[in-house]
């Protein structure tokens, strides 16, 4: 810790609001990192070919309890997303899953009304390590802020009720949803079209802006929608007694993920999305230090995430390894710091 002075007075107290902002426990099914064996049958040639995104589909939810036994529930499923959603991008679209609230009870699943589903969009190695790279992005997220939707990763067997297809078998995580994301941190979830930096809370920002420069991720905006969307792109706004958070999610289009379908943003002009680009606000530069110095001081925390999953290959392992080890390389340089993060805030 010694090597970082420049930052580290700064720590003390700074981030012990963000850092317990949710008093309460998650919901039981984000209280467990194991890995839930699932089946789903469905008429997945239907969600396949014609990816209905607002009339659900009835299926039904297996799911393995804790005691050993099998958990049977009838539930309504339908695709969600919009550029995973694309026949062009994803042969297998990104689900939501329609939970009965009153059959839930007393299961795992306790609470859980809709559910979003990562799914892996294609049937190969290359997209299973890039799903479980999304999956440890959200739970690194998780390590520097409990303001972060918590995941649940399964290993789901889809079942085609139209007999079309042969039975799948791949991962796939859940998020929280955010009426229950809502309910944990106290505040409550904003739907408009957009807002403003001055309205933000700034440590959390800052924060987040940090955070989204330490994965590579530039596709994303706290301000911003897609128009005819909810602000904001690739997260969402929370706000309690005029302070307003932008949390982010989606985080394929990053360089921690690499996913095969990722792109960088052109109008940045990098050229892969393993380039950092920092997109912070100038006018939280002051929090830098603190930021900082909070996300060394979980250094082995966030790279134990990535080191507890059997899961990821050896290659994938190594890379992201590599890949957050650069990052920490640049925040333990005044200079880097400066050049990279303090002089390219927007």
């Amino acid at each position: 810790m010694s090597v970082y002075p420049w930052c580290l007075g700064t720590l003390a107290g700074f981030f012990l609001q963000v850092a317990t902002a949710d008093d309460a426990l998650p919901d039981p099914l984000f209280q467990s990192d194991d890995v839930l064996n699932v089946r789903i049958s469905a008429p997945m040639a239907t969600l396949i070919s014609e990816r209905p995104d607002e009339d659900e589909l009835p299926a039904r939810f297996h799911f393995t309890a804790s005691d050993g036994s099998t958990v049977e529930l009838d539930i309504e499923i339908r695709t969600r997303g919009r550029f995973r959603r694309r026949n062009d991008v994803c042969r297998f679209p990104p689900l939501r899953l329609n939970f009965k609230t009153s059959t839930v009870k007393n299961t795992v699943f306790h609470e859980q009304d809709k559910l979003k589903l990562v799914t892996h969009c294609h049937a190969s190695s290359h997209y299973e390590q890039a799903l479980l790279r999304e999956y440890i992005a959200y739970r690194i997220l998780n390590v520097l802020t409990d303001t972060s939707y918590k995941v649940r990763l399964m290993h789901i067997t889809y079942v085609d009720t139209e007999g079309k297809y042969s039975d799948v078998a791949q991962h796939g995580f859940v998020i929280e949803h955010k009426d229950r994301f809502s309910k944990r941190i106290g505040a409550s979830a904003l739907d408009i079209p957009q807002t403003s930096v001055r309205v933000l809370d700034p440590k959390y920002t800052n924060l987040t802006s940090v955070y989204q420069f330490m994965i590579g991720n530039t596709d994303f905006s706290p301000i911003r929608a897609a128009p005819g969307e909810s602000c904001c792109h690739n997260g969402e706004l929370y706000g309690s007694e005029g302070e307003v958070l932008a949390v982010p999610y989606d985080f394929d289009q990053s360089g921690l993920v690499d996913a095969p379908h990722s792109n960088p943003n052109a109008r940045f002009k990098l050229r892969s999305v393993r380039e950092r680009l920092y997109r912070g606000r100038c006018v939280n530069n002051e929090y830098l230090p603190a930021t900082l110095a909070h996300i060394i001081s979980r250094r082995d925390e966030v790279f134990a995430v990535l080191n507890e999953l059997p899961l990821v290959s050896k290659s994938s392992l190594k890379v992201m390894n590599m890949y957050l080890n650069q990052f920490y390389d640049v925040i333990a340089s005044e200079r880097k710091v400066n050049k990279q993060l303090v002089k390219a805030c927007i």
